[in-house]
């Protein structure tokens, strides 16, 4: 691909998904082509993403948009970190979009056809168990007008957040995705979702506020907000002020990442949307802080001992506070929210360790995570489509009920645990090993506590796989059989476990891969030529300044 074609690339994931939203707003009144307009504009979203994965191993990508060159104007920078995040994210959100077109069609054909004999007796049975079971089960219908614009709202903020050359895009980024997770998070208006939505809006807005307050002390101190040139202008800073910024960066994405003790509202807001948005929320919503707290603490700051010695204590707190909370949890949207708050120490662990080969270590694992922990969470949204409620007290015998389900839920959780030669077994490995050579006893700390979290994951889900599908049900026999699952909520499914699998089956060159975007990242000279390549000072003309300005000399 020549340069125009891959420079061409960059903003796609950005704009696609963004016009495809106003055009879906703008034809709310027709569903089906809401649907495709949806999937189009991903589908073009992630193939965009799988070029830039291939186009940025040579080197970043740098769009200046507009035409003005940096640091004047707003650069989009695609270097291996952000093409295989964008790559990963934009695969999750189609599988994940799939899934949720198939339960609205299903949950309105559910609606309107003639009540069986036999419906109403599972009904009536799950009513007996649950009063409120037939009210959950109406709680999961997505409104299909609003749901289609947000969600591609959100697709771009992603996107934005990934490719932002500066700290005020990258703001920007964050702040149109949480505007988009605000309303998926409510959808359907119950008590219970506007209560979990209010906490969440009140911590997202106090992480806004703490970002942004750390964006305008990074103007006052360097002039400037371009990443690159920070990256030339940020050692120079008084050490005390550079510490004060860091911090408050920490701070900001340490909550959007939820990292301990900044997790305490993840368990009790995730749970409670409809099955696609908490899978995306899992899957990938925190993952973006992960991404900004990689980002930012490699490329802008040089190494201080004592600010990684804490990342590291929060590393370990965040790993085994997260999994006891999980092994004590006896419903499984709780459990996996517990375990998704724990996995997260293990990407700090990669982060705080400041090395290349921990970094590609944290890569892959943020890589393996999103997968994994989309699709079980894809996966309990069947489990609960099929039983009608997700507590484990109450679930069972489901591996002779369905045992179709019982294996793409048993797949991504012996991945999640860790199992080899899974791609969670090898991103662990990647961070043990990480730790035995950084050789300080708190890096040996953190190499136990990744092995004992391992091993609590390994309980929890094991447990719940257990109680959910092996042990027979209370009330297994008073319950008639009922209809199979839509295959398409099982195709998109099964496609995301698939995906997992073939991280494994694909781990040799994906570890590379991961291996040339830690260089990348930990080497800041890089980045910086791509954005700069005249110097760290830029041009800061646009193209059509620098054109007339040309002829005129002529």
């Amino acid at each position: 691909m020549n340069l125009w074609t891959v420079q061409t690339l960059v903003p796609l994931p950005v704009l696609v998904p963004l016009f495809a939203a106003g055009l879906a707003l703008a034809l709310h009144r027709y569903e089906r082509v809401q649907r495709v307009i949806s999937v189009v504009a991903l589908s073009v979203a992630a193939a965009a993403a799988a070029g830039l994965v291939v186009a940025a191993n040579d080197g970043p990508v740098v769009v200046d948009v507009g035409g003005w060159a940096s640091p004047v104007g707003v650069n989009l920078v695609a270097d291996p970190l952000a093409a295989i995040m964008l790559l990963v994210s934009s695969i999750m959100l189609l599988c994940v979009l799939l899934y949720s077109m198939a339960q609205g069609i299903a949950d309105r054909h559910e609606r309107t056809a003639p009540a069986s004999r036999n419906a109403e007796l599972l009904r009536d049975a799950l009513e007996a168990q649950d009063p409120d079971a037939d009210e959950s089960g109406r709680r999961d219908v997505l409104p299909v007008a609003v749901f289609h614009p947000t969600y591609l709202i959100l697709a771009a903020g992603v996107a934005d957040a990934f490719l932002a050359g500066d700290l005020f895009n990258l703001f920007v980024g964050f702040e149109i995705l949480l505007a988009a997770s605000y309303v998926l998070l409510t959808l359907g208006g119950t008590s219970e979702r506007i209560r979990a939505g209010s906490v969440y809006v009140v911590v997202a807005l106090l992480s806004s506020i703490i970002f942004l307050l750390a964006v305008g002390l990074v103007y006052a101190a360097t002039g400037t907000v371009n990443m690159a040139q920070l990256a030339e202008r940020l050692p120079d800073v008084d050490p005390g002020v550079r510490l004060g910024i860091q911090s408050l960066l920490l701070l900001a994405f340490g909550i959007k990442a939820a990292i301990f003790p900044l997790s305490a509202w993840l368990p009790d807001s995730y749970p409670t949307a409809p099955a696609p948005v908490t899978a995306v929320f899992a899957g990938l919503l925190t993952k973006i802080g992960v991404y900004a707290i990689l980002r930012t603490q490699t490329l802008l700051f040089p190494p201080n001992e004592k600010l990684e010695a804490v990342l590291l204590v929060l590393a370990l707190a965040t790993m085994l506070v997260g999994i006891l909370g999980a092994v004590a949890q006896d419903d499984v949207k709780r459990l996996l929210s517990f375990t998704l708050v724990s996995h997260i120490g293990y990407m700090i662990f990669g982060v705080a360790l400041a090395t290349q080969a921990s970094t590609a270590a944290a890569i892959f694992y943020v890589v393996h995570h999103i997968t994994v922990q989309t699709a079980l969470f894809l996966v309990v949204g069947l489990i609960e489509r099929r039983s009608g409620t997700t507590s484990l007290d109450r679930l069972g015998g489901l591996a002779r009920l369905a045992p179709g389900l019982a294996v793409l839920f048993f797949v991504p959780a012996m991945n999640l645990a860790g199992i080899p030669p899974m791609s969670g077994f090898l991103g662990k490995v990647g961070l043990l090993e990480a730790g035995v050579l950084d050789g300080s006893w708190l890096a040996w700390v953190l190499v136990v506590g990744s092995v004992v979290t391992s091993l609590l994951t390994l309980y929890a889900v094991i447990r719940a796989w257990n109680k959910a599908f092996w042990q027979p049900g209370g009330d297994e026999e008073d319950l008639p059989e009922q209809a199979p699952l839509p295959w398409g909520m099982v195709g998109p499914t099964a496609a995301l476990v698939a995906v997992g699998v073939s991280l494994t089956v694909a781990a040799g060159p994906l570890y590379d891969y991961a291996e040339r975007a830690a260089g990348t990242v930990m080497d800041g000279h890089t980045y910086v030529r791509a954005v700069f390549p005249d110097g760290p000072r830029g041009t800061g003309q646009s193209d059509e300044v620098t054109d007339d300005a040309e002829e005129g000399r002529s």
